[in-house]
């Protein structure tokens, strides 16, 4: 009776790769990192902001607010719709709903609308929109990266408290 071996497959030498095909698999690692990178970068504020045409809302002067002075105020939430779509859409997410690359805005003030004690809560709401106002002039920039371009000079406040306005309308949970 014949001897067979009880191994799968037989024993072959070790090779080694040939030099096209680590030209291939460095091509293709090379052709991912664009893939990846290239949406990272465009994402992180290398696309010019778009003007925001904020026509029919009062002026708010050279002083910036401590309070969006566009609270429920229609004509800024049609405006903040718009320039939110333009300028902050592509990182927050369609309908301030965070696809991932940045944080979901319709949480902004969640914490505010728990509070009970309505002195509290306004308090809670006016440190939201400080945060809020500082974060889009400023931007954001950790270790050297900029995570979100700054706005200030490139939006109007009537813009920027316009946007606020809109997010306002996008709450996750209702003050």
């Amino acid at each position: 009776m014949p001897r067979y071996d009880s191994r799968p497959f037989p024993a072959t030498p070790a090779r080694r790769p040939r030099a096209s095909t680590i030209a291939r698999i460095g091509a293709l690692l090379a052709t991912l990192a664009a893939c990846v990178a290239g949406p990272l970068a465009w994402a992180h504020g290398d696309v010019t902001p778009q003007a925001v045409d904020t026509t029919g809302l009062p002026a708010l002067g050279q002083e910036w607010r401590d309070e969006n002075p566009f609270r429920a105020h229609q004509r800024a939430v049609t405006i903040g719709t718009s320039a939110y779509n333009q300028n902050c859409a592509r990182c927050h997410g369609l309908e301030a709903i965070s696809g991932g690359i940045a944080p979901d805005l319709r949480k902004l003030d969640n914490e505010c609308a728990a509070i009970k004690d309505s002195a509290k809560k306004a308090a809670c709401v006016k440190e939201i929109d400080d945060f809020f106002l500082t974060t889009v002039r400023r931007g954001r920039t950790r270790n050297g990266a900029v995570y979100m371009p700054p706005f200030e000079g490139v939006m109007s406040q009537e813009a920027i408290w316009s946007i606020k306005a809109y997010l306002e309308t996008r709450r996750d949970k209702p003050l």
